[in-house]
């Protein structure tokens, strides 16, 4: 059975499917869709809600998978379009989980900003901590706040808007977005650290995932398209091919492969496989990461 590379939701356009093998599947996730406990059904753009309930449905993209089980491992805010990791079983969950929470995950980003930075290269390390004066917004705490480090690089810079590359190396709640705020230079369209342009979408994009697959010890690379996003803005597309790769950070025990309690070891690395063609690990306990 022919394996869709798009996931078909209610209410939006065909998902793109960036990568997948036997353990996880990654997303190019929209602008719109929520990551909130799947319990919480007061919205109708719940991605995990409509997700399971798809999966439930025996619908054609997870029917031909023989999928029946899909869940995310780390978050992105609402308006953050761009690489998303869904595992595959809770074994899964867990081992990638432990990727996010070492920070062995390399997370790269692209932001729109207001105005021009002061530094063409620059490192964020406020801590930070939930705002007590309101709800789902965070605040620079150098008593209380947790550590916090983002690495910057302006890439290209228009008269009132620029746009910079942000490389988070912790995964605190809305810490991209916190620290270019107190970086001077908010991203556009952020109504919670900036002020809200109606003619502009926050202008956030995930564009790379990289690691070491937990099971098999391969190296990972996850990249999103940004030529439609830079495009938006009235960035020059031919400029994705200048972005430089973020710092990369290798993972303790490089030379020991992790392995699901249950399943065979797994076979040495080798190329690539193709989606779909191995069996999901083993389960364990869940532990998604916080979003950007």
């Amino acid at each position: 059975m022919a394996k869709p590379n798009f996931i078909e939701l209610p209410f939006c356009e065909p998902i793109p499917i960036l990568y997948e093998d036997r353990a996880v599947l990654a997303i190019d996730k929209p602008r719109g869709w929520l990551l909130v406990p799947v319990n919480w059904q007061n919205t109708n753009r719940n991605l995990q809600a409509a997700i399971n309930s798809s999966i439930s449905a025996g619908d054609y993209w997870a029917r031909s998978r023989n999928l029946k089980f899909l869940r995310y491992v780390h978050r992105l805010d609402t308006d953050t379009s761009g690489v998303m990791l869904f595992a595959k079983s809770m074994g899964a969950v867990e081992a990638f989980g432990d990727v996010f929470e070492s920070r062995q995950m390399e997370k790269n980003y692209l932001a729109i900003v207001e105005g021009v930075p002061r530094e063409t290269e620059w490192t964020c390390r406020l801590p930070l901590a939930p705002d007590p004066r309101q709800i789902g917004r965070m605040i620079i705490d150098t008593q209380e706040g947790k550590e916090s480090e983002t690495r910057f690089r302006l890439l290209q810079k228009k008269e009132r808007i620029s746009l910079v590359e942000a490389h988070p190396l912790t995964g605190r709640t809305h810490q991209i977005r916190v620290h270019l705020a107190q970086s001077g230079c908010p991203i556009v369209s952020d109504e919670l650290y900036g002020k809200v342009d109606s003619r502009m979408q926050l202008g956030l994009r995930a564009i790379k995932l990289g690691y070491v697959d937990p099971f098999t010890r391969r190296r990972v690379e996850i990249r999103a398209p940004i030529e439609g996003f830079m495009s938006e803005y009235g960035f020059t597309p031919s400029l994705a091919q200048t972005v430089k790769k973020p710092l990369t950070i290798p993972p303790p025990n490089a030379g020991k492969p992790a392995q699901v309690p249950g399943q065979p070891k797994p076979p040495a690395a080798r190329q690539q496989p193709a989606p779909g063609k191995m069996s999901p690990p083993a389960a364990g306990k869940n532990s998604p990461t916080a979003k950007p």
